[in-house]
């Protein structure tokens, strides 16, 4: 059975549940847009649809989606290189759908970023099945985050749910930009984030290339938070890459 007719069989199937999310489309074939796009809109889906993978790394970008569907044998930027350029800042799934049945282009797409596989021709309702594994994906992971509202790292004690700073005990007071700028990095712990990752994360994708609004920033935060600012030991620089903020700070460091 032919793809389009296999979406047409299974588009009456209203019973599968809704799952609400933003999801951005990056595929050039203006067939499989044609079935997918009510497809998707008709089980709660708010679709964005990008034809090249230029454009869908610009929406992308723009439009935050909650899902990603991203075709790998696009025109200009594969498919491939598409995934691997969203994973430098996109946290959300990624799902792939491609011709190739082949091992090695699985394994290539999902060790490059993306979440799942999905091998064409395919049912809808297998793409939406996916879609909602990948949304109890999203909502176990914020759950998790939730119940681990307290970062601590050394002296520093940050309460999420409170929205408090506290180091040495005593409260800090940051102003709102110090206070995302040190929530991003500690959520992030033991990772390093790159200058247009926490670009994006505070200001948007429109100062993703204003580098000094973060140096600025950084200095101020580390005035606040750091024994001796010039040797940083939360907040630690990767020379030419970004920030990260250490998962521990040790007594003597901190003497």
């Amino acid at each position: 059975m032919s793809l389009l007719a296999t979406a047409r069989t299974t588009f009456s199937d209203r019973h599968v549940a809704c799952a609400r999310a933003t999801v951005l489309l990056i595929e050039d074939d203006a067939q499989i847009r044609t079935f997918l796009t009510p497809a998707l809109k008709a089980h709660g889906h708010a679709l964005i649809v990008a034809g090249t993978g230029m454009e869908g790394l610009r929406l992308a970008s723009l439009r935050q989606p909650r899902m990603i569907i991203v075709d790998l044998n696009l025109p200009g930027a594969d498919g491939t290189e598409v995934v691997r350029r969203l994973r430098e800042w996109y946290e959300q799934p990624i799902i792939v759908i491609s011709e190739s049945n082949r091992e090695a282009d699985k394994i290539v797409a999902l060790d490059n970023g993306a979440d799942d596989y999905i091998t064409k021709p395919f049912w809808i309702g297998e793409l939406l099945a996916r879609l909602r594994v990948a949304e109890r994906h999203i909502a176990r992971r914020n759950g998790a985050q939730e119940m681990s509202a307290r970062i601590e790292v050394g002296a520093l004690s940050i309460d999420l749910a409170a929205r408090r700073v506290r180091l040495g005990g005593a409260d800090l007071h940051l102003t709102p930009i110090e206070y995302r700028l040190l929530t991003t990095l500690a959520r992030h712990r033991g990772k390093v984030l790159t200058h247009r990752q926490i670009l994006r994360e505070i200001w948007g994708a429109a100062h993703i290339e204003s580098p000094h609004y973060l140096r600025i920033y950084v200095r101020a935060l580390r005035r606040k938070i750091e024994p001796d600012p010039s040797r940083p030991r939360y907040v630690v620089t990767e020379i030419g890459v970004g920030y990260q903020m250490v998962t521990s700070v040790s007594t003597e460091q901190l003497s």
